[in-house]
């Protein structure tokens, strides 16, 4: 039985590999319930990958991945069950364009856990107001913008009432005037206490917001450590040239 004292996620030795080409190649690492963990590195070292893992979007060939105690990669695990309580934010924001935004919240607590349309439609309304989005629940998303839409994106995936959120470069699609109100958003959920784990490429954000750091390259952990050690006194020198180029 798992226990708040005991990792909420704790992934161990994880590999994964696409034909001979190894994207993972040992990953271990420990969340805690209410943290907020960062993963940056340079493109290709496997981040996407990695979060993708965790809530069985992608398998793994070898290793742990648990989730509240669970066996991620169990093949008698119900993936609706493991999804419900991982919620996922991708870049794309993946929302029906027929549907309004407070229909995209609502359906998949509708059709998926067959919860009361009523009570979802109070949820979804909050979570818009939660997402700084009152009075845009009828629109479609074409007609929003790009930082709109991935906060109805955002709601949407918390309308599950999930214990753990990952983000998977979730500003990388926006303009730059549109990247703040996402991350505000973001950063009143972690506020909350949501268990948040983020790939991202927003430094001065992870240094504010992240509990820790992890850096990877090549499919490794280089380097892990709180913001103020991974940004301020780099140990490794792969670290400390990828962050040469982007601070």
């Amino acid at each position: 039985m798992w226990s708040p004292t005991q990792p909420i996620v704790a992934m161990k030795d994880v590999k994964k590999s696409y034909g001979d080409f190894d994207v993972l190649k040992g990953i271990s690492m420990d969340i805690m319930k209410g943290e907020v963990v960062c993963i940056i590195g340079p493109s290709g070292s496997g981040k996407s990958t990695l979060i993708r893992c965790i809530n069985a979007l992608n398998d793994i060939q070898h290793g742990s991945i648990t989730v509240e105690g669970q066996e991620v990669h169990d093949p008698g695990l119900d993936k609706r069950i493991l999804r419900r309580k991982v919620g996922m934010v991708f870049q794309q924001y993946n929302l029906f364009p027929h549907k309004t935004a407070l229909q995209n919240i609502m359906m998949a607590p509708v059709k998926v856990l067959k919860e009361p349309r009523a009570e979802v439609e109070e949820r979804a309304r909050a979570l818009l107001k939660k997402v700084r989005l009152e009075g845009k629940e009828n629109s479609y998303p074409g007609e929003l913008s790009g930082g709109q839409q991935q906060r109805v994106a955002i709601a949407r995936s918390l309308a599950m009432r999930p214990d753990i959120m990952l983000f998977d470069e979730v500003t990388a699609a926006l303009d730059p005037e549109t990247v703040k109100e996402v991350l505000v958003t973001i950063k009143e959920l972690a506020a909350d206490g949501m268990t948040c784990i983020l790939v991202t490429h927003e430094m001065g954000f992870a240094k504010e917001v992240a509990d820790k750091v992890y850096f990877t390259d090549r499919g490794l952990i280089v380097e892990e450590g709180h913001p103020s050690e991974i940004f301020t006194n780099p140990k490794d020198p792969r670290t400390k040239a990828f962050l040469s180029q982007i601070l």
